[in-house]
C-alpha cells in the first residue's frame, strides 16, 4: 500500500483514509442505491443520508459532495429529477456539506447517490481494525428497512411502516458520531447491506475478534409482524450464504429472526465499539440526540473471528 494510503478497502471498511498533507487527514467515499420509496424527494433524502454515512462511521465530518445521478430523462419528466436532487440537497445543507457538481448517465433505472469527501483529526479515525476486546457495541438505529422496502414494493407496508423506515433513513448519524467522539470510541461501522450480522463481522475480521450479538435487537416499527408471515428480501438470503460460515446461531432460533439480522439496511443506524464501562454513557448521548431505538445489542470477545448469536 502506498504511504500515504492509510485505510483502503482491504478491511472492508466504509470509506478510504489518505493522506491531506495538512493536519487532518481526507475520507473519501461514494454510495448510489435505487429508490426504496415512492416519493422523490424522500428518496434522494435517503441516498444522500446514506451516503454521508460512510464518513461518520469512519470518525471523520464530511464537507463535500457530488451528486451521482443515474436517470431515464427519455422516460420520465425532468421534475422528477429535481425533487430527488432537492431532497438530497437538504440533507446535505441540514450536515453542513457543499454540493459542489456531479456527474449524470442516462439509465433505464433511477439511482442517485454521493460521492463525498470529508476530513478526519489525528485521533479520530474509527477502522474496522481498531476495535478492542471487551468493547460494547451500541447500535444507534433500529433494523427492518430492508424488510419495509419489500413490503412497500409488495404493497403491504402499513402507512406507520413506511414513515417510520423514511424517518429512520432520514437522519443524520452525525450526532451519534460526535457523542460517540465524547466518550472514547476506538471503531464503527454503518450498519448497511450487508446487515447488522455481516457488518459486525466485518469488524472483527478487521480487529481478530469475535463479537457476541443480540439475536433480539431494535426492530422499527411492524417489522416482526412483517419478518413472521414471510417478508424478506432476495438480499437477506445472499447475506447468509456469503457469510453464514462464520456466525453461530443459538439452536431453535427461528429464520425469520435470522432473516432481520442479515436484512440489508439503507441508511442504517452506526454500530459503535466503545469500553463497556462508558457504553452507558455513549447510550445515554445518543438518545437524547434523537436516536430513542439506540441500544447496547453486543459485545466483542477474543477468538476467532466469528459472530456468536446469543438467544
Amino acid at each position: 500500500m502506498r504511504p500515504d494510503i492509510i485505510v483502503d478497502h482491504a478491511y472492508s471498511d466504509d470509506a478510504a483514509i489518505v493522506k491531506s498533507g495538512g493536519p487532518r487527514d481526507l475520507v473519501l467515499t461514494a454510495d448510489v442505491i435505487a429508490p426504496l420509496v415512492d416519493d422523490p424527494a424522500a428518496f434522494g433524502a435517503i441516498a444522500a443520508t446514506n451516503s454521508l454515512s460512510d464518513v461518520w462511521a469512519m470518525g471523520g465530518e464530511p464537507r463535500f459532495a457530488l451528486n451521482l445521478v443515474f436517470f431515464p430523462d427519455d422516460q420520465l419528466p425532468l421534475a422528477i429529477l429535481d425533487e430527488i436532487l432537492a431532497g438530497g440537497a437538504k440533507k446535505c445543507a441540514e450536515a453542513g456539506v457543499a454540493v459542489v457538481g456531479g456527474h449524470s448517465v442516462r439509465d433505464a433505472e433511477v439511482k442517485f447517490g454521493l460521492s463525498v469527501t470529508g476530513d478526519v483529526g489525528p485521533g479520530e479515525l474509527w477502522a474496522n481494525t481498531t476495535a478492542e476486546a471487551g468493547q460494547a457495541l451500541v447500535l444507534t438505529k433500529a433494523i427492518g428497512t430492508g424488510i419495509i422496502g419489500q413490503a412497500i414494493k409488495k404493497g403491504v407496508a402499513s402507512p406507520e411502516a413506511a414513515a417510520a423506515a423514511i424517518a429512520s433513513m432520514t437522519t443524520l448519524n452525525q450526532g451519534a458520531a460526535r457523542a460517540g467522539h465524547a466518550y472514547g470510541v476506538t471503531a464503527a461501522t454503518d450498519v448497511t447491506g450487508f446487515g447488522l450480522l455481516g457488518h459486525a463481522l466485518e469488524m472483527c475480521r478487521g480487529a481478530g475478534l469475535a463479537a457476541e450479538i443480540a439475536a433480539e435487537p431494535p426492530l422499527l416499527a411492524t417489522v416482526e409482524g412483517l419478518a413472521r408471515a414471510g417478508v424478506r428480501t432476495g438480499a437477506s438470503a445472499r447475506n447468509w450464504a456469503s457469510y453464514g460460515a462464520a456466525v453461530r446461531l443459538p439452536d431453535g432460533l427461528p429464520d425469520w429472526r435470522r432473516d432481520l439480522l442479515t436484512d440489508p439496511q439503507t441508511s442504517g443506524g452506526l454500530l459503535i465499539a466503545v469500553a463497556e464501562a462508558n457504553a452507558g454513557a455513549v447510550l445515554a448521548l445518543v438518545r437524547s440526540r434523537g436516536f430513542d431505538a439506540a441500544a447496547v445489542v453486543g459485545r466483542l470477545v477474543a477468538g476467532v473471528p466469528e459472530v456468536r448469536v446469543q438467544g
